[in-house]
């Protein structure tokens, strides 16, 4: 998921060049096979949790991004981490759009399934529509097999799949056939069928394969005989497919060419975009990153991120559980480094009472919560939007902290961005909220100039800010900035800035220990009033054809809801969209635009909670539309509820 292209508008002018000289003779193998041009497909591949196919998605989008085509990605998990072999519950898949032009899901409903097992055709067969095409693997529709997932009768032999272009492959076998030469086991040339059915496909969507095999020399350089054995299975399933009279047709989908501005792109997840921008963010702060993190799905890969770059002065802390990682960022938000913490739902449970605390010293930490399924351990490996109220108001007493949430696996890298911008600048812990849709999806992302990003520099303080009645010059630690109400950030050691911190109120500029409650009340309100007065945007309204009805989103809803307004817009319905940010405070600007609308509709992945701000905050009658099944909306289920909203 990490490999690199040039600009899909510099491809204007060499993408027939690049594609050809890739696939160019293999093309001309097929010969006698009819090409069809389309310009846009959804795959999904799918088996045991055991049988690659998140390595088989990666790759195939891997070389899907070389060639210049807009994708979205869609991995679905396990939630076990090894569930029995061939049950419905150990079920992997990985979902791919990609377009000649811009697209904004991994799609509806796959357009081809790959299914490597009984169980994998059960759990997927649903999503289908008719007339799709089913790639299964006969090899493993053995009696026991089919019993296992309740298949009374094969769906092979009984009919039930008439309704589909059906390719019965003997995967495993044909597999096993093509490495004979190899001096492998049975068992260990099986494994290499992933790789059959990723040539297959390669073979039919016209995907370059010299990355593929570049990838598996690279993999396993330690192991020759298997890097060798995998190219060999690789190279079988695309001749299987040139040869064999059950693939007919092969299909051509053209780059992206005008779909993006003139750059540098690379294809990136989520997780990684955010990972990259928290590096960023502390070299544009001239600050080392500190992350203290506890492992959780599915925010541990942005640990295993950020532990490959000490050369940009990061370092990482795994810690024995998330107090202890929230801790330890916090201990290095006031030793001077940007602190980042990461995890999901649970752990932010575990690490309210440090964010607290955080509010009380009023320091600059970064909270990175992936959201996932909940309550309590939840769905670990499935999506949800359902923290926001948690971030919101989740610690006892009045401790407000920003929010901010991406809308997109790229746009994840300016939210870290934007996030550091916060924290650094008011002194404040900030929620980053993503979630498991945008952690493991993900898209191209125009690579940014250097010269693009923002100065983030701070200023430690120095000597003595405040002067007593009688002349001594002192250092007050909660003296404030006039504009954005920050504190000074004192490092600790610096000669004559020595200063007590704690979670006891503290008193207004000195930050010593105070009961008072007219003290305490002044820091309260001071406290709020500075995440009410951080600066952000306006709300941008997308209305070009002056709309009664306003669809408002977060976070990750921005796919769905974007193409299910696109798609009523070309029915010719008029509707409006605006997408928030930043969620606390709100922008400036936002309760003018839900006043200005007759009906504002809120889609979300939980049971209401931006609703619930927005109705309590503007007194808007907002509309909720909900969803909490763990996967992202549909576009053609949102624009079938919007066009109710816009008639009802």
């Amino acid at each position: 998921m990490t490999s690199q292209v040039s600009s899909p508008a510099e491809q204007a002018d060499d993408a027939d060049e690049a594609g050809e000289a890739v696939v160019g003779e293999q093309r001309a193998a097929a010969g006698a096979k009819g090409v069809r041009r389309l310009d846009r497909v959804v795959i999904r591949f799918a088996g045991d949790s055991g049988d690659g196919m998140q390595l088989t998605g990666d790759r195939f989008t891997s070389e899907t991004a070389s060639f210049g085509n807009d994708l979205s990605t869609l991995p679905n998990f396990p939630a076990e981490i090894r569930a029995p072999a061939g049950t419905l519950p150990g079920v992997s898949s990985f979902q791919l759009h990609f377009a000649d032009h811009d697209i904004l899901t991994p799609g509806d409903a796959p357009n081809v399934l790959v299914a490597m097992n009984p169980a994998a055709l059960k759990a997927n067969i649903g999503d289908l529509p008719r007339g799709a095409e089913l790639i299964v693997n006969t090899d493993e529709f053995t009696k026991r097999a089919m019993q296992k997932v309740g298949y009374a009768a094969s769906p092979l032999e009984d009919g039930s799949l008439d309704g589909y272009h059906l390719h019965p492959v003997p995967l495993t076998t044909l597999t096993v056939e093509a490495l004979k030469e190899f001096d492998l086991s049975r068992k260990e040339a099986e494994r290499s069928k992933n790789m059959f059915a990723l040539g297959l496909l390669s073979w039919m969507y016209h995907r370059p394969t010299e990355g593929t095999e570049k990838f598996l020399t690279t993999k396993f350089a330690k192991k020759p005989e298997i890097a060798r054995a995998n190219i060999a299975a690789f190279r079988a399933g695309w001749n299987f497919g040139e040869t064999t009279e059950d693939f007919a047709v092969s299909y051509e989908i053209a780059p992206a060419v005008t779909a993006f501005p003139v750059g540098t792109y690379r294809n990136i997840s989520g997780n990684l975009a955010l990972a990259y921008g928290l590096v960023a963010a502390s070299v544009q702060a001239d600050l080392p990153l500190f992350l203290g993190s506890y492992p959780i799905t599915p925010a541990s890969d942005i640990l295993h991120e950020l532990s490959r770059h000490k050369n940009f002065g990061v370092r990482t802390f795994q810690a024995e559980d998330e107090i202890a990682g929230i801790g330890a960022a916090l201990g290095a938000a006031f030793g001077g480094s940007l602190a980042v913490t990461t995890t999901s739902g649970p752990g932010v449970a575990l690490k309210s009472e440090t964010i607290g605390l955080a509010v009380s010293l009023e320091l600059p930490l970064i909270v990175v919560d992936i959201q996932r399924g909940g309550p309590s351990t939840g769905l670990p490996t499935k999506t949800e939007q359902a923290d926001l109220l948690q971030a919101m108001y989740g610690r006892n007493g009045e401790a407000p902290v920003p929010i901010v949430a991406p809308k997109t696996p790229a746009d994840c890298f300016d939210a870290a961005l934007e996030a550091a911008r916060i924290a650094l600048t008011y002194r404040t812990p900030v929620f980053l909220l993503s979630d498991g849709y945008l952690a493991n999806g993900s898209e191209p992302w125009r690579v940014p100039e250097v010269t693009e990003l923002p100065d983030l520099g701070v200023r430690f303080a120095q000597g003595p800010n405040h002067t007593l009645a009688d002349g001594t010059e002192v250092f007050w630690p909660y003296k404030r900035d006039g504009r954005t109400l920050a504190r000074p950030w004192a490092v600790p050691g610096t000669p004559g800035l020595e200063h007590r911190i704690g979670g006891i109120e503290k008193q207004d500029g000195t930050g010593n220990i105070s009961y008072d409650p007219a003290n305490h009340d002044f820091m309260v309100r001071t406290r709020q009033a500075k995440v009410d007065g951080i600066e952000v945007p306006d709300i941008e309204v997308d209305d070009p054809d002056r709309a009664r009805t306003l669809v408002l989103g977060w976070g990750s809803t921005y796919g769905p809801v974007t193409a299910a307004v696109r798609r009523l817009r070309a029915d010719g319905e008029a509707v409006a969209q605006a997408h928030l940010r930043h969620l606390n405070p709100f922008p400036g600007n936002l309760g003018a635009v839900l006043r200005a609308y007759d009906k504002v509709v809120i889609p979300e992945m939980n049971l209401g909670q931006l609703a619930t701000l927005v109705r309590a905050k503007y007194l808007v009658d907002a509309h909720s539309y909900n969803q909490v099944n763990g996967m992202p909306f549909k576009a053609e289920q949102l624009a079938t509820a919007l066009k109710e909203a816009i008639d009802g």
